[in-house]
């Protein structure tokens, strides 16, 4: 309970008004047309990207140990299937599996604003109902979705996310972002499962008055793999949420938020309201940070690129990392709150949230994947060595730009001092590859990114044609759900 003055609970039990918030997210969902191409062709790019992601998860037996049917062997008929798996399964576990392999790696694609977060994490719940309603109203008869409805869904759950996100700081209330992904994907699947705008208020409030997730488990001294799962976590959680107001007519709590005394408002977020920046529309599908160069927390992906800079220049030098005496990180106040990190890291999860360990990888070997955060690179003393010779600090224009809604810069700059005295010129960057500013730079080094992770697990000649059936948005708009996710799948 917040620390502010409790007003004595209420003896009046009329029903409330539903709360604004909540009203206006189902009005967007139910009634929203989007018509902007931007926001079209970014959804088609953050769909192949974000499948690609999850694809290359698997390579990652952590990952894989935690996916499939909760009892082995367990096949649902007309259920959703699980790209680059054998695995057929209800939606709501079929959105674990799917959410959580898109998440895995902190590969897809990521919304900086006052709270941080992942908007693709959403497609582990969308593509999941989508997928399942395909093949059940196909072998029924009924309307079978489409690539489209999926477009749709993403760019309207990244919306409700990103637009809750710019203005309302969840972490500093210790509240994990995996909220906005289940209040998000609740929204989206509810229409997808053919609620009405009235049962997706409902369905919406339950996902706000559902237990919320911490953040500790993104934070020293208690970072761990859950950080890998929550979105999928959220994503089932926002599936069942959905089923239950559909099948089991489950009612919806109307002033979830502002209830005096036991409303998310009192309990979780110190008595405030949510501020909003703009209306929901598609701003945010549209200035939507892709992850292309680097499998790192996104607040660290210019540090990465100023350190690859670095690398060479220090080869150019006939030096390397062992002849440095210093590092200074100029960077931003997220930055410093989230991956400023010191002392021993204990695992995956420790190692791609600290931005030290992700400056001195590059630095040492002039390059940053997946695998080197695995134990076996870690083990080179030569990254703890570096890791201590460097200091955070945080530069205020980087934090006012971070926040400056035309700009969403994420500006790093590395300045490194030698044993022998000499200072290199320090190397900025403000605008990560994935960034709407570099994005024509970027599309080109998404789409191999994209195929590298469908040919690491499907062979070329299936990524092939994947990204046949991919690569037209009109054309792929009008394939059935069901057809498109039928190219990823693999069998036992």
């Amino acid at each position: 309970m917040s620390a502010h003055a409790i007003p004595a609970p209420t003896a009046d039990n009329t029903r409330p008004a539903v709360d604004k918030v909540v009203q206006d997210i189902a009005d967007y969902v139910h009634d929203y047309e989007i018509k902007s191409d931007l926001a079209w062709e970014t959804a088609r790019l953050c769909l192949i990207d974000t499948l690609g992601c999850g694809l290359e998860a698997l390579n990652f037996e952590q990952c894989t140990k935690l996916l499939g049917p909760v009892v082995e062997g367990t096949v649902v008929p007309n259920g959703t299937k699980v790209p680059g798996t054998p695995y057929q399964l209800d939606p709501i576990r079929g959105a674990f599996n799917i959410g959580t392999a898109i998440r895995w790696l902190d590969y897809n694609d990521c919304w900086l604003a006052a709270e941080w977060g992942h908007p693709s994490d959403n497609l582990g719940g969308i593509l999941a109902v989508a997928d399942w309603l395909a093949r059940t109203n196909k072998a029924n008869g009924g309307p079978v979705p489409t690539i489209k409805d999926v477009l749709e869904a993403m760019i309207k759950a990244h919306e409700i996310q990103g637009g809750l996100a710019l203005e309302n700081s969840f972490n500093r209330v210790g509240l994990d972002h995996v909220v906005l992904v289940k209040v998000a994907t609740t929204a989206v699947v509810s229409k997808l499962l053919g609620l009405t705008k009235e049962q997706t208020i409902d369905a919406v409030s339950q996902a706000w008055v559902d237990g919320q997730s911490l953040r500790t488990y993104r934070h020293a001294p208690n970072t761990m793999s859950r950080k890998s799962w929550a979105a999928g976590d959220a994503c089932s959680r926002a599936v069942n949420l959905a089923l239950m107001v559909k099948n089991g007519g489950v009612q919806g709590i109307p002033s979830v938020l502002t209830a005096k005394i036991w409303g998310f408002y009192d309990v979780l977020f110190n008595g405030n309201e949510f501020k909003f920046q703009r209306p929901y529309g598609s701003y945010v599908m549209e200035n939507v940070l892709f992850k292309i160069s680097f499998p790192a927390e996104f607040h660290s992906q210019t540090a990465c690129e100023a350190a690859m800079t670095l690398h060479g220049q220090l080869k150019k030098l006939g030096k390397s990392s062992d002849d440095i005496a210093s590092i200074r990180i100029r960077t931003q106040e997220a930055a410093v709150r989230i991956i400023d990190k010191k002392g021993p890291l204990n695992n995956y999860a420790d190692r791609d949230h600290c931005i030290q360990y992700m400056v001195a990888v590059p630095l040492i070997y002039g390059r940053l994947t997946a695998t080197d955060y695995n134990d076996d690179i870690a083990a080179d003393p030569r990254i703890d060595e570096l890791r201590a010779k460097m200091e955070c600090v945080e530069d205020k224009t980087y934090s006012l730009e971070y926040h400056n809604p035309d700009k969403r810069s994420i500006g790093n700059a590395l300045l490194v001092t030698l044993k022998d005295g000499t200072e290199l010129p320090e190397v900025a960057v403000e605008y990560p590859v994935g960034h709407k500013f570099r994005r024509a730079e970027g599309i080109p080094l998404l789409v191999e990114k994209f195929k590298r992770h469908v040919a690491g697990r499907l062979g070329q000649q299936q990524t092939d044609r994947i990204y046949a059936a991919s690569e037209n948005l009109e054309a792929l708009q009008k394939m059935s759900v069901d057809e498109y996710v039928d190219m990823y799948v693999t069998k036992a």
